[in-house]
C-alpha cells in the first residue's frame, strides 16, 4: 500500500508525469508510457512485471491468423483473421530486498513517480519504497526504445539502499507467452492469443542469452536478445540459464548503504516470415554488439539529437492553456513513435501501444496520420505508403474477387488482406483505396520525390484508378456513379453516391492520369492506354454529386436526407456509443453520423465547395453527429475554424488532444488513439491555421480563437523548414530553413523567406453557433482556470464548465 496519494497526470509543457501508485489506472496509464520507434513497441508496465494491467510488447506486423467468424458463408467473405502477438517480454528486471520482492501492492512507497519525456525520448521512473518489514531502497530506472537502432530497446535499473547494507537480487528476464487476460468476445482470437508462440531455439552465457519463437498458424519467426553491463561497488554473483519460454540472469550482490547496484539491460528485436533461426539469431546478436558498442549514454544522446530534429520541424506552440500545450506535444510526440522506423511496415490505429483493433491499421492512417508525417517527418509517410505498396497483390486479387478491376486496399489488416467480418463496413468501405491515392498525392507535393512516384507512387494511383473506373458507372443522363458504398461514416452503410467517396475518386482519377503522363513508360508497363487515361478524365468530370436546393446542403449520400430523423431529445446518455445500444439497422435507417463523413469532404476536398455551402453544410451536420467515433472530433475542429465558429473549434481540438490523456472513450487500457492524436494537429495546423494543400498549393486561413493568446507551428515543405505565428490580429510568416516559398495568407499569395513577415487577419462574421444533439456537445473548457495550472506541480482538475 502507498503512503502518498495518487494525483493523475501532472501539467507540464515538455513531460507527462504521474505522481503516486494507482493500481486501478495501470492499464490506461500503460498506454499513455508505452515508448516505441514504429518497429519495437513497449507498453509502460513496471520494470518488476507486477501489479501490471495489461502487458505489452509488440513488433510491427508480427501477427497470428485465426479463422473469421461468420453465422452464414458469403461469396467474398475474408476468411482469415490476424491478431497482434504480444510477443517475448524483455522488460522485466524484478528486484529482491533481502529476499522481499518488490511490489507496489505491499509495503509502502514513501515516493513514486514516472515521467515520459517528449524531448529526451525516455521513460524514467523513480521509487522510495519500504519493505514489509521496514528495509528502504530508491530505485530509478529510465527505458528507450531507439529512434536511431531500430532493433534496439534498452533499460537502466538502479537501486540504492537508504538506512542499511543490505543484499539485493535481481533477476532479469526474457519471457515468452507471457499470460494475458483477453477481454475479446471471440473465442477464435481468444485461442490464437493462448501460447502463440513456439519455441525453436534458446542459448544463455555470460550475462546474455536469446530466444527464438514461431507463431503456430501464421508462421512468423521472431527472435529477442538480451545482454547486460552491470556496475557495483563490490562483488556479485551471477547466474544466468534458458529454456523454451524463459532465458534468466540472476545477480545477488551485497550493497552497502550509500552504495548502489546500476544494471543496464540492452535488447534487441527482430523477426521475418522467410529467415531461418540461425539468421535471426545473428541479426539480433549483432544488433546486441551495436548498441554494447554505442553504451547507455550514446543511445541517450542519439535519442536526443533525433528529437531536437524531430521538433524543429513538428513542435506547435500554445500559449494560454497549458493543459491542451501539453496534450499536443502528447500527441506529436507518440505519432512520432508509430511511424519514425516503420519502415515499409503498418501504421496501426493504436501504434504500438496496446493490443486494440487486433493490431489492424486503417484507412484512418492516411487521412489523418500520414498528413501529420508528411509535414513533419516525410520519410516516415514514404515508407508508410511503401508499406500500401508492397500489399499490391493482395489488392489486386481482392479487386478480382470482387469482380472489379485494379486494387481493392482493405478496411482492416495487418499484412494488406481485409480482416473485417462485416462487409457494409469493411469491404463496402471503398473509399480507403482514394484515401491512400490521396496520401500519395499529399505526399508527392510536399516532397517532390520523383523517385518514389515512378517507383511506387504512379501504380498506387492508376491501380485505385482502375477501381472506381470499373466501380462506378455512367448512368443514362450521363453522370457517372458510385454506388453500394460505405463512407467514413459508419451509421450509414451501402449507400449510393457517398459525397466523400465521390470527391476523392474524382481527385483520385485525375491525379492518376497526371502521373501517368508524366511516366508514360510506368503506365505503358501497366498496361494504360490513351483510351484509358479518357476513361477516367471523362468519370471525374461526370461524378455525380448530389446536392439538394431546398435545404441548401449536401446529403452525406444520395437520400440520406430523406431518412426519418433520429429521436436525440428522448436517447439516454447512457446509450451512446449507440452501436451498442441499438440495432444497425436502425442507425441506417436514421439522420444520426458517428463521425465526420460530408463534413471530412469539406476539409479534405474543400475546394469542391463554396464558403456558404461549408456554412450550411457544417451546421446541418452538427445537429447529427453524436461523436462516437474518435476519428471525428479533429475534423470538427477544423471546418468550425474555417467557417468561423472558433470557440466550438477550440472545444472540439481539446477533445481530439485529450482523447486519450482523459479516457474519453474509456478503452485507452487497449491503447492510444493514433488518429485522434493526429487530430490534436489537425486541430491546430489546418483549423486554427487554416492549412489547406488542394492541388498542391500551400494555403493557411490563420484565426485564433479568444481563449488562446497565441499559436505557433513549425511545418517542412519542398525541403524548406519554416515557422507560422499567429496572434490575435496577425499571422508572422518565416523560414527557419532552405529556400523561399509561395504559399497563401487568407487567398493573398505571398513569398515566405528568412526575414519574418506579417500580414493582417481578417475578421470574420460566423452568425449563430450551430447546435449539436442534446448531450452531445463538446464539454466546455475554462481557459481562465486552465492558466492556473501552468506550473509543473500541479495537476489538472476542474477545468470543465457545464
Amino acid at each position: 500500500m502507498t503512503e502518498e496519494e495518487p494525483r493523475g497526470y501532472e501539467c507540464s509543457p515538455w513531460e507527462l508525469r504521474w505522481r503516486g501508485m494507482d493500481v486501478d489506472a495501470l492499464q490506461r496509464t500503460e498506454s499513455a508510457f508505452a515508448v516505441s520507434n514504429g518497429h519495437i513497441g513497449l507498453r509502460g508496465t513496471l520494470e518488476e512485471a507486477e501489479p501490471r494491467g495489461l502487458p505489452g510488447t509488440y513488433l510491427n506486423g508480427f501477427y497470428e491468423q485465426h479463422e473469421l467468424p461468420y453465422a452464414e458463408a458469403g461469396y467474398g467473405y475474408p476468411e482469415e483473421g490476424q491478431t497482434v502477438v504480444n510477443v517475448t517480454d524483455g522488460k522485466i528486471i524484478r528486484l529482491l530486498v533481502e529476499d522481499e520482492p518488490l511490489d507496489m501492492r505491499y509495503g509502502a512507497a514513501t515516493a513514486h513517480d514516472r515521467v515520459l519525456d517528449f524531448r529526451k525520448g525516455t521513460l524514467s521512473r523513480t521509487t522510495e519504497w519500504s519493505s514489509p518489514t521496514g528495509r528502504r531502497v530508491r530505485v530509478r530506472t529510465e527505458r528507450l526504445v531507439s529512434f536511431t537502432q531500430r532493433a534496439i530497446a534498452a533499460i537502466r535499473y538502479e537501486v540504492e539502499p537508504l538506512d542499511e547494507d543490505l543484499q539485493l537480487v535481481v533477476q532479469s528476464d526474457l519471457l515468452a507467452n507471457e499470460p494475458i487476460e483477453s477481454d475479446t468476445s471471440d473465442p477464435r482470437v481468444a485461442a490464437a492469443l493462448n501460447s502463440p508462440l513456439v519455441g525453436e531455439f534458446h542459448r544463455a552465457s555470460d550475462y546474455n542469452a536469446v530466444l527464438v519463437h514461431q507463431t503456430r498458424r501464421s508462421g512468423l519467426r521472431m527472435a529477442a536478445a538480451m545482454d547486460h553491463k552491470i556496475e557495483v561497488d563490490d562483488g556479485i554473483r551471477a547466474r544466468i540459464h534458458s529454456e523454451e519460454d524463459l532465458a534468466r540472469l540472476t545477480v545477488a550482490v551485497d550493497v552497502p548503504k550509500g552504495g548502489r547496484l546500476r544494471i543496464t539491460k540492452f535488447l534487441a528485436y527482430g523477426w521475418s516470415a522467410q529467415r531461418s533461426v540461425p539468421a535471426l539469431r545473428s541479426q539480433v546478436e549483432a544488433a546486441l554488439a551495436g548498441a554494447r558498442q554505442t553504451g547507455w549514454k550514446g543511445l541517450i544522446t542519439e535519442q536526443r539529437a533525433f528529437l531536437d530534429d524531430y521538433w524543429a520541424t513538428s513542435d506547435i506552440e500554445i500559449d494560454g492553456d497549458p493543459e491542451l500545450q501539453q496534450a499536443v506535444r502528447f500527441a506529436l510526440f507518440h505519432l512520432l513513435q508509430a511511424g519514425a522506423r516503420g519502415e515499409s511496415r503498418a501504421i496501426a490505429g493504436k501504434g504500438l501501444t496496446g493490443p486494440g483493433y487486433d493490431g489492424h491499421a486503417f484507412w484512418d492512417t492516411e487521412s489523418f496520420v500520414l498528413p501529420v508525417l508528411t509535414y513533419t517527418i516525410p520519410d516516415a509517410a514514404r515508407d508508410a505508403l511503401r508499406w500500401r505498396h508492397s500489399t499490391m497483390d493482395k489488392a489486386r486479387e481482392r479487386a478480382h474477387q470482387l469482380g472489379l478491376r485494379g486494387a481493392a486496399f482493405p478496411w482492416r489488416s495487418i499484412n494488406g488482406a481485409e480482416c473485417s467480418a462485416y462487409w457494409p463496413a469493411g469491404t463496402a468501405a471503398f473509399h480507403v483505396s482514394a484515401d491512400i491515392a490521396d496520401a500519395v498525392l499529399r505526399y508527392l507535393n510536399a516532397t517532390g520525390d520523383e523517385e518514389f512516384e515512378r517507383d511506387y507512387g504512379t501504380e498506387l494511383l492508376l491501380e485505385t484508378a482502375r477501381l472506381w473506373a470499373s466501380l462506378g458507372h455512367h448512368d443514362r443522363h450521363g453522370d457517372f456513379r458510385i454506388d453500394g458504398v460505405t463512407g467514413p461514416d459508419e451509421y450509414s452503410a451501402v449507400a449510393d453516391n457517398n459525397v466523400y467517396t465521390n470527391l476523392m475518386a474524382r481527385r483520385n482519377l485525375l491525379a492518376a492520369a497526371e502521373s501517368c503522363e508524366r511516366h508514360p513508360d510506368v503506365a505503358a508497363h501497366f498496361g494504360v492506354d490513351t483510351v484509358e487515361l479518357d476513361s477516367w478524365r471523362a468519370a471525374a468530370a461526370a461524378m455525380y454529386l448530389p446536392y439538394d436546393p431546398e435545404l441548401g446542403v449536401h446529403p452525406q449520400s444520395e437520400g440520406f436526407l430523406d431518412h426519418d430523423e433520429w429521436d436525440y431529445e428522448n436517447t439516454d446518455l447512457a446509450h451512446y456509443p449507440l452501436l451498442l445500444h441499438f440495432p444497425y439497422f436502425d442507425l441506417y435507417r436514421k439522420q444520426v453520423v458517428k463521425q465526420a463523413d460530408l463534413v471530412l469532404a469539406l476539409h479534405l476536398c474543400g475546394d469542391s465547395f463554396s464558403p456558404e455551402e461549408k456554412a450550411r453544410d457544417f451546421a446541418y451536420y452538427e445537429a447529427r453527429t453524436v461523436r462516437d467515433s474518435s476519428l471525428s472530433a479533429g475534423t470538427q475542429a477544423v471546418v468550425a475554424a474555417e467557417v468561423g465558429h472558433l470557440d466550438l473549434a477550440y472545444d472540439y481540438l481539446a477533445e481530439a488532444a485529450l482523447t486519450d490523456l482523459h479516457d474519453v472513450h474509456n478503452n485507452v487500457r487497449n491503447g492510444l488513439h493514433m488518429a485522434s492524436l493526429a487530430g490534436a494537429w489537425q486541430g491546430a495546423v489546418a483549423g486554427f491555421g487554416g492549412l489547406r494543400d488542394h492541388g498542391g498549393t500551400l494555403a493557411f486561413a490563420p484565426r485564433l480563437p479568444a481563449q488562446l493568446d497565441r499559436i505557433t507551428f513549425r511545418l517542412m515543405f519542398r525541403g524548406t523548414r519554416f515557422q507560422v505565428e499567429i496572434d490575435r490580429d496577425q499571422a508572422t510568416y518565416h523560414v527557419l530553413d532552405g529556400d523561399p516559398l509561395e504559399v497563401l495568407h487568407h487567398g493573398e499569395r505571398i513569398t515566405v523567406a528568412a526575414e519574418p513577415q506579417r500580414f493582417a487577419i481578417p475578421k470574420i462574421d460566423a452568425g449563430e453557433p450551430p447546435v449539436q444533439p442534446p448531450g452531445r456537445a463538446p464539454m466546455r473548457r475554462d481557459s481562465e482556470k486552465l492558466r492556473q495550472y501552468a506550473e509543473p506541480a500541479n495537476p489538472i482538475s476542474e477545468v470543465y464548465s457545464d
